[in-house]
């Protein structure tokens, strides 16, 4: 008698092949956009995507300073950070930060959307965030991610 075994694949961390994506933000709203790039870092848009390895890939975002917030949330989003001293607590709206360090922005947003883990931390690496339309990257042969 012929029986058929079928074997569940999991991709290998020396199996994986990483690619590299550009992703324009240009006009692009920002949890939208976040939760398309966090999914290529955790490498769900590929068939052999594992979830206790890390089989995503590069994304680099450019124009990170010209994204956009639905409704009000420019100015009544707050973003919280913790000194770790009593009354260290500090908050930011998205307009402040959009106005000094704008790829942070981007950044926070696709933090939160990761494991929080090792893999996760490791995933959050081939995050490259930039403010203006130049990246150094150019080497890669970075490919535009469609959406």
């Amino acid at each position: 008698m012929n029986t058929l075994s079928y074997k569940t694949l999991s991709a290998k961390n020396e199996e994986v092949v990483r690619k590299w994506y550009v992703i324009d933000a240009e006009g692009q709203v920002v949890g939208r956009m976040c939760s398309r790039i966090a999914n290529v870092l955790r490498g769900k848009h590929k068939p052999s995507f594992t979830p206790h390895t890390d089989c995503g890939d590069h994304v680099i975002v450019i124009n990170a300073e010209k994204v956009r917030f639905t409704g009000k949330k420019l100015d009544l989003k707050e973003y919280l950070r913790y000194s770790g001293y009593p009354g260290g607590q500090k908050s930011t709206t998205p307009r402040v930060m959009l106005s000094k360090k704008p790829e942070s922005v981007v950044e926070i947003a696709v933090k939160g959307m990761l494991p929080k883990n090792t893999l996760g931390r490791q995933m959050y690496r081939k995050l490259h965030v930039f403010a203006g339309s130049e990246h150094p990257h150019q080497a890669q042969n970075p490919e535009p991610f469609k959406f």
